[in-house]
């Protein structure tokens, strides 16, 4: 595994998945803009090495643009099995004899190799700025309308009273050199937090970092997992920690820069407009202010920074690996379970389409309730689509085949009103609160089908089929 981010982009170049840009360009909206425009075009990694107006740093974006370059970022050929990481201790057969009880327990102290690894220093203490200045830092305005300059990738640490860490990775917008907006909309764990809380709660704000790190903020991990320990189960090995200067919290001792401080959750400020995955300015709204006491970094830290807006861009292939790694869990919570697609112009959270092997009337809704009751991974999806196994979920064609052909409106349709969404949702017609949409596409039994026996599909004649298959190839290759 990598490092720090460092040795990851020695890896993306060696690849030719890099590129370098001297030209000096500002990180409000140019920068962003070259991304979005890289991005779109399905582009490398993109290296700034000359920052208009922040001497010392070099600003990186890109750097999960594609699939490959997620597992690249993870070690893995498969992303599934990362997720086989975090279930494999507890899908094996209750254990019944002591070897089985011997066997069981070796099984679950393996997750202990996940766990931070607390250093002394790092080489994010090589400059320690007892004085902050958030404007220092090169955020990006990312969008002619947005409020300001943003902490778009910054991976957010707090840790709650029972000393259980969160990372979250939210938009943070920096009013002035010692202050910035959290947006950390209400179903976060840092929120909730906020919540419960009274006074300044400490916080930290890490840019760059090991890309399994990195990733990891932005995942959905399931409460009350700690999150420090599901970034190591990402990475395959413990992340080195180190306490801060300016608060107990334990902070990636091989990170670019750390922002120290703690989050007055008295002092609620507006925060927006910004430019989001929906491709719509989110007006924003009062959220609690960020106040910095010092900043950790290297000599020459790298900034990395995201861009969003219309799919797809860099944040869609970070889905599709949230998608991926956690399809193992879903498995293991719900074994009907086929396969998932969140698709990247679904918007995350808008769309999911999940196959299962059908037992019984009333199975499809069964899956899309217990779907939406899945805490972070999918009670924000609106719509949810459930096929039979045998559809290819990631097949758009198929899926829409399977509701022409599988779907009647009065029987098959959900509407659950009254429902908690995306704050970012723009169908919404409340901010945070709405309805959702379940479809059941799956082929009918009996007591489904007013008591008929769902048609016999169309097939060929193997013997036939067989027999004609030199003629059919001789035609296609003209």
């Amino acid at each position: 595994m990598f490092s720090d981010l460092r040795e990851f982009l020695k890896a993306l170049e060696e690849r030719g998945w890099l590129r370098r840009v001297g030209e000096s360009l500002s990180p409000e909206l140019e920068i962003p803009e070259v991304l979005r425009q890289v991005m779109y075009a399905g582009g490398p990694a993109v290296l700034f090495e000359s920052v208009r107006g922040f001497p010392g740093w070099r600003v990186v974006g890109n750097l999960f643009g594609s699939l490959e370059r997620v597992k690249l970022a993870l070690g893995v050929d498969r992303l599934e099995d990362v997720g086989g990481r975090l279930v494999g201790p507890f899908a094996a057969p209750p254990p019944f004899s002591l070897m089985d009880k011997f066997r069981a327990a070796a099984e679950l102290f393996e997750l202990g190799r996940y766990a931070p690894k607390v250093v002394r220093s790092g080489p994010v203490k090589e400059v320690v700025e007892e004085e902050p200045d958030l404007l220092s830092i090169p955020a990006f305005k990312s969008w002619p309308g947005d409020a300001g300059r943003y902490i778009t990738f910054g991976v957010f640490v707090t840790r709650s009273v029972g000393g259980v860490y969160n990372l979250g990775v939210y938009r943070i917008q920096i009013l002035n050199s010692r202050e910035a907006v959290v947006h950390a909309q209400i179903h976060k764990r840092a929120a909730e937090l906020f919540a419960s809380s009274s006074g300044c709660v400490d916080a930290a704000v890490v840019i760059g970092g090991d890309p399994a790190f990195l990733l990891s903020g932005m995942m959905p991990t399931p409460y009350p997992l700690d999150e420090y320990l599901f970034a190591g189960v990402l990475r395959g090995s413990g992340v080195e920690v180190t306490r801060g200067v300016a608060t107990e919290l334990y902070v990636p001792a091989r990170a670019e820069a750390v922002i120290e401080g703690c989050v007055d959750v008295r002092d609620l400020r507006r925060e927006g407009p910004f430019g989001d995955h929906y491709g719509v300015y989110d007006p924003g709204g009062p959220y609690p202010v960020f106040k910095a006491k010092a900043i950790l970094r290297r000599e020459d830290p790298i900034y990395y920074g995201t861009v969003v807006g219309r799919p797809p861009l860099e944040d869609a292939y970070m889905g599709k690996a949230v998608e991926r790694i956690f399809l193992p869990v879903l498995k293991f919570l719900l074994p009907e379970v086929v396969d998932l697609s969140l698709p990247e112009y679904g918007l995350f959270q808008g769309v999911a389409v999940v196959s299962i092997r059908k037992r019984f009337p009333g199975h499809g809704k069964k899956v899309m309730f217990a779907l939406w009751g899945l805490g972070h991974m999918l009670s924000l999806t609106k719509i949810v689509i459930v096929v039979d196994h045998d559809v290819d979920v990631h097949n758009l064609n198929e899926v829409l085949y399977a509701l022409a052909q599988r779907v009647d409106p009065q029987r098959d349709v959900v509407v659950v009103p009254g429902a908690h969404v995306d704050v970012l949702d723009t169908g919404a017609p409340t901010p945070g609160y709405g309805s959702k949409l379940g479809i059941d596409a799956t082929r009918k039994l009996p007591e489904e089908y007013g008591g008929r026996p769902w048609p016999e599909e169309v097939a060929p004649d193997p013997e036939v089929a067989a027999r004609v298959r030199d003629v059919v190839r001789r035609i296609l290759q003209g």
